[in-house]
């Protein structure tokens, strides 16, 4: 059994408190340059590998990054949930393991999450960039909107723009400059223009897939732990993670509009957890009471 004694715990240890250090320090960061016009998540949010946006550490540093300058609330709502779950599940891990071994587990969770988020983009957006493709070859209004009804959610502002033209174009479809306006439309939704970013461009922000892993490797370990449910209702922890890793992936399946949830990136931090546990050998069960 690993030796786990209530007097070697340490509510704040070195590496949670850090990092939870780090991720406010950035947010506050990304406030300040933010009032300054710099959105600090262009250079250090992870960004899709085709956009002109990404460097190979935002596979790293997007860890550390949360929420939007332009967003109080959800920026508080996104850095507090990630934070407040690893001091409660990560604070157990790094008593039982250690810093060194935790801190390994914690980025390699992170960036194994962020492989499978940028795997999972790349097979939506070389969809759509195919189904663009084949649209150029033959673009009227028929194919315009059934490419926007296929491939285009009409729940942001530029899609709107895609939208509205295509209402235009369905009502003037003799227009002679549908075709090569709709390309340009297309075109700019997917990789940018001038005064505006793609969807390409959109950046992905947070810790949540290193704290899935985390929250994974709770469970794994201590699987009978009890945990309370809004506080009144005792669920084992193993129970509680099987709920949270269907739900993730009935959401990644789903992806329903105006879903802007990394899904399969909290999934990719389950599995590198488990295969990391794996490596490890840790399938000894350890129980808290």
């Amino acid at each position: 059994m690993t030796d786990f004694r209530p007097s070697r715990f340490q509510v704040l240890p070195p590496v949670v408190k850090n990092i939870i250090i780090i991720n406010v320090l950035m947010v506050l960061l990304q406030f300040v340059l933010g009032t300054r016009g710099i959105d600090l998540a262009d250079y250090l949010g992870l960004h899709y590998f085709e956009s002109h946006y990404f460097r190979s550490w935002q596979l790293l540093t997007h860890l550390f990054m949360h929420g939007s300058y332009n967003d109080l609330n959800g920026t508080f709502w996104h850095i507090f949930s990630n934070m407040f779950a690893l001091w409660m599940f990560g604070s157990v891990l790094e008593n039982v393991w250690g810093p060194k071994r935790f801190i390994i587990f914690y980025l390699v969770c992170g960036l194994g999450a962020a492989l499978c988020h940028l795997g999972v983009l790349h097979f939506e957006y070389s969809s759509i960039e195919k189904a663009f493709h084949s649209y150029q070859e033959n673009p009227n209004v028929a194919n315009f909107d059934l490419f926007l009804k296929q491939h285009v959610p009409n729940d942001n502002q530029f899609a709107g723009r895609l939208w509205s033209f295509d209402q235009q174009w369905l009502q003037m479809p003799e227009a002679t400059n549908g075709p090569s306006d709709s390309k340009l439309l297309i075109s700019e939704y997917l990789y940018g223009g001038p005064l505006n970013k793609g969807i390409f461009d959109e950046p992905t922000v947070g810790a949540s897939g290193a704290v899935f892993g985390v929250l994974f490797a709770f469970g794994y370990l201590f699987p009978n732990t009890l945990l309370y449910l809004y506080f009144l209702v005792p669920i084992k922890a193993k129970w509680i993670v099987a709920a949270y890793a269907l739900f993730e992936l009935y959401s990644g399946i789903r992806n329903s509009a105006g879903d802007n949830i990394a899904h399969f990136a909290h999934l990719g931090g389950m599995l590198f957890a488990f295969i990391l546990l794996k490596i490890w050998g840790k399938t000894q069960r350890n129980q808290f009471y």
